[in-house]
């Protein structure tokens, strides 16, 4: 199976759903051909990549495409196990091989090394590595692949305890986490803080995951944290049954600026509720969990990939709860690098105009 080191499992695991990316998670591990998968809290790491045979699933007819996600814990492991389980009996031209990886920049790497052939990337990571910038600043462009749908948002979610800091501007000054060093957190933080005329410069940073900036918080070590995922994020749920917080909200003018630079930000609402005490609704910007393509898979396995996706999505959404907000308008959103010609086929057939 291509490069990568097969193994074997038996039994299924058990699905969950929470959240999504930034953060570390162990690459060495499982997957499913057919089975089913665990979910909790994203990935983001090294470039290898493990693969296995979940349970008695068959493999499935046609072409093998080898599906790159994130960490087992995480919930890009979580959603391609779902996709293979609903999409493999269906698919008469391929059926997918779920591998476990590094996440976003890894699983570029993997379908640039033709390890993999489809995988599940942040679109702003997606389009560092198109345009050669950023995460992707000292290797070049990486033009191998191309889009098949954004999935569901990830998050911006600026975290506090202070009640002081109510606008980005108020953390001037202030100890500021923003998540891994090098990691897509950090770059979003940076670009955040840059639409509010401030850098890296005007506050104390603190490069931790999302774990430890919520012990930060909760022990008043920190006095905010920039965390990526889906929202309600478990770290977070967690510090809000010890301790107040508040979330920062972004304004339409500065929104508007963030996105006049980076269009792969979308404007996104994070409702009053998702945590304890935080009753009012937060305005912020998402980036979104996108599935890509080698340009090597052909435009008739991708377009049956894509078809079969949305018209299943309400057997996917059982399986996994990302899948709810799966639209092909809202899918073509945010997207700054050109689609697959065989998703680009499926969309224009539903009077959706992409790149």
């Amino acid at each position: 199976m291509k490069k990568l080191l097969a193994l074997t499992l038996s039994g299924a695991m058990a699905l969950g759903a929470l959240t999504a990316c930034g953060s570390s998670a162990t690459p060495n591990a499982s997957t499913a051909a057919g089975g089913s998968a665990a979910a909790t809290t994203a990935a983001g790491g090294s470039s290898t990549a493990t693969t296995a045979a979940a349970g008695a699933a068959t493999s499935g007819s046609g072409e093998e495409l080898v599906l790159g996600t994130g960490g087992t814990t995480g919930t890009y492991y979580a959603v391609g196990g779902v996709m293979a389980t609903v999409l493999n009996p269906l698919m008469k031209s391929s059926h997918l091989t779920v591998t476990s990886t590094g996440a976003s920049k890894a699983n570029i790497q993997l379908i640039d090394d033709k390890d993999a052939d489809l995988a599940i990337v942040q679109n702003d990571v997606m389009y560092y590595a198109y345009t050669g910038t950023d995460l992707f600043a000292d290797e070049g462009k990486y033009e191998t692949f191309s889009a098949i749908a954004g999935l569901y948002d990830e998050t911006i979610q600026i975290v506090t305890t202070d009640p002081s800091i109510a606008s980005v501007a108020d953390l001037k000054g202030k100890t500021v986490s923003v998540g891994d060093a090098g990691s897509g957190v950090e770059f979003n933080a940076k670009q955040i803080l840059e639409a509010y005329d401030m850098t890296f410069d005007d506050i104390k940073v603190v490069n931790a995951s999302f774990g430890d900036s919520a012990d930060s918080l909760k022990d008043g070590k920190i006095d905010a944290a920039f965390v990526v995922a889906g929202a309600p994020t478990t770290a977070v749920v967690d510090l809000a049954t010890s301790k107040d917080i508040s979330l920062v909200q972004l304004d339409d003018d500065h929104i508007k600026k963030l996105q006049d630079k980076y269009n792969f930000y979308t404007a996104t609402t994070i409702p009053g509720g998702t945590y304890k005490g935080v009753d009012g609704d937060t305005k912020t910007v998402s980036v979104r969990a996108t599935l890509i393509a080698s340009n090597n898979v052909s435009e008739d396995v991708i377009y049956e990939l894509t078809k079969a996706m949305y018209d299943n999505k309400d057997a996917l959404a059982q399986g996994h709860a990302k899948f709810e907000t799966l639209d092909a308008k809202a899918a073509v959103e945010g997207i700054s690098v050109p689609f697959h010609p065989g998703a680009k086929k499926y969309y224009e057939e539903q009077g959706i105009t992409v790149d």
